[in-house]
């Protein structure tokens, strides 16, 4: 049996959660905070951070470690640009994050809608700073092209974990490719590019390592590492709990190696204090 220490969380506020919520209800939006109700949105939203999803609640992949709906594809809607501008004005957010599902199903993969939503927030919120974490758009470079035209604050897309273990908990996706639209961010734009990896699916702290220099490698500057927590007992089980203390170590090794910003700890996740990391 694994023994894990359950980390301490700071208490959600009621009131804004409420404020956010209702924004979300009025919008029709949501956050990732929301929808995977994370125990560290309520410090966000103190932070006038937020962590948005568009295109869409359903994927086009079915990665086996994520709670994120599979299935029949959404419309995509044209005012979702403009109800996220709005929501973000009323929220007087400093600090916003755009992610999304995975749209195979789209021409484009979903990067117009990307750019369209940048431009509508910066018309209503012009001294905000975006950072988009996409998808890996297939590595389709005029898409790739789009994204980083958009000009925002920090791109990121996730690794999620290392070479080994990528094919089975990401089948639709590919380890290299990801490595791939990362160093694509990080040769043609002119911002910092970010990557996010989970522990305890599985991997060894060899191959966990070897994956942060491949990151770095390909320009990576910013990195978090979090603990795997399985969201259901149908997806993929939790190999191993890391106890605090391997999260401070991987994370001064991490510096070590090159990184100029990194978060982990047991509950960080790719959003964890965006708007801190790397300031």
């Amino acid at each position: 049996m694994m023994h894990y220490s359950k980390p301490k969380v700071k208490a959600p506020h009621p009131q804004i959660i409420e404020k956010m919520s209702s924004a979300l209800q009025k919008y029709a939006l949501t956050t990732v905070c929301e929808a995977a109700a994370c125990p560290n949105r309520a410090e966000c939203y103190e932070r006038q951070s937020a962590t948005f999803m568009i295109l869409g609640e359903r994927c086009s992949r079915a990665c086996s470690f994520c709670n994120v709906k599979t299935g029949a594809m959404q419309e995509v809607d044209p005012t979702e640009a403009t109800r996220l501008a709005d929501a973000i004005r009323d929220l007087q957010l400093h600090y916003v994050v755009i992610t999304s599902v995975d749209r195979d199903d789209l021409k484009d993969y979903g990067a117009g809608h990307f750019a369209d939503c940048v431009a509508a927030i910066k018309e209503k919120n012009p001294h905000i700073k975006i950072e988009l974490l996409t998808p890996d758009f297939r590595f389709h470079i005029p898409s790739l092209d789009t994204i980083i035209a958009s000009d925002v604050y920090k791109l990121a897309h996730n690794q999620e974990t290392v070479r080994r273990i990528s094919k089975h908990v990401r089948p639709q996706s590919d380890y290299e490719r990801s490595l791939k639209v990362l160093e694509y961010y990080a040769r043609h734009s002119h911002v910092r590019v970010k990557s996010s990896l989970m522990v305890g699916l599985g991997e060894s702290e060899l191959e966990l390592r070897e994956t942060m220099q491949d990151l770095l490698d390909v320009g990576v500057c910013e990195l978090t590492i979090g603990q795997y927590l399985q969201p259901t007992p149908k997806h993929h089980k939790v190999e191993k709990y890391y106890e605090a203390e391997f999260f401070e170590t991987i994370k001064q090794e991490a510096y070590a190696m090159g990184f100029d910003a990194v978060a982990s700890g047991v509950l960080v996740r790719s959003s964890y204090f965006a708007e801190e990391l790397g300031r």
